[in-house]
């Protein structure tokens, strides 16, 4: 065989061997993780939260996870076999969390859009709420309409539906953002906010948890929907949550799990 030519093979198999390389290098590392075999294979559906987020998931005094999304994760992984493994990740992380696949589900109010819809696959929705302006007790008369946030010190968690929302019907309002509830809220409370926008379902609970300090103010300026995000390259795992759903509303304790936390049924 002459030099030139077994140069010519090898360069030829290193350009193969680089260009597999550059194939799998091209799909996401999680898609072997993604089929519901390998899921349960692990035992373990791994729930992205915020963990700081009354009533829906959070800490209660013995650090221990707890609220309506905590125990609709656990309800619905029992019905899929698994056991329910929470991974709390600031609400700007969560969505990024999901794409690597660091987590499997996103159990943590995530608000049904079409943009979203785009990038990932829903299951029907479980909570049924709106956007809701909260201020201090005495102001509680003053945003009767979303034009009146126009000018106001109005605060929102960072990249949340409420800041998308905010930024589009009232760009002439004067907006803060936020990593967590917790100092937002605090903000609003000591005065450097005229409002916050939340969670209609997760104001009234902030309202009774704050000793009357705060108030709503006027109605929920738009109807919202929450569902469970999965990526597109997991059709298996999106419809066990979807049967889960399904078996969970059918049997009663969708119903029980909201009016536990809710005194209502939220999920309709």
């Amino acid at each position: 065989m002459k030099p030139n030519h077994l140069r010519r093979q090898l360069c030829s198999a290193t350009v193969a061997l680089f260009a597999a390389s550059a194939l799998l290098a091209g799909h996401p590392a999680q898609a072997a993780d993604d089929t519901l075999a390998a899921l349960q294979q692990r035992g373990t559906l791994r729930v992205g939260i915020e963990g700081t987020y009354p009533p829906f998931n959070y800490q209660d005094e013995n650090g221990q996870f707890t609220g309506f999304e905590i125990d609709l994760a656990r309800a619905i992984a029992e019905k899929m076999g698994l056991q329910a493994e929470f991974q709390p990740t600031k609400w700007d992380g969560l969505l990024g969390a999901l794409d690597t696949g660091r987590i499997d589900v996103i159990i943590n109010q995530v608000t049904i859009s079409d943009a979203r819809q785009h990038k990932y696959d829903f299951s029907q929705p479980y909570t049924v709420s709106g956007i809701q302006a909260v201020v201090r007790k005495k102001d509680a008369d003053t945003f009767s309409s979303p034009e009146k946030l126009a000018g106001k010190k109005v605060g929102v968690v960072l990249g949340t539906n409420y800041e998308e929302w905010l930024r589009k019907n009232v760009p002439a309002a004067d907006i803060l953002t936020y990593d967590d509830d917790p100092t937002r809220n605090q903000d609003l409370d000591v005065g450097r906010l005229d409002a916050i926008l939340v969670d209609r379902l997760a104001a009234l609970y902030q309202l009774r948890q704050t000793g009357g300090r705060f108030a709503l103010s006027g109605p929920a300026f738009s109807r919202e929907t929450a569902g469970i995000p999965t990526r597109k390259s997991a059709p298996e795992l999106h419809q066990a949550i979807e049967k889960a759903l399904n078996e969970l509303r059918a049997d009663g304790t969708l119903k029980q799990i909201s009016e536990k936390w809710f005194g209502a049924d939220v999920t309709q």
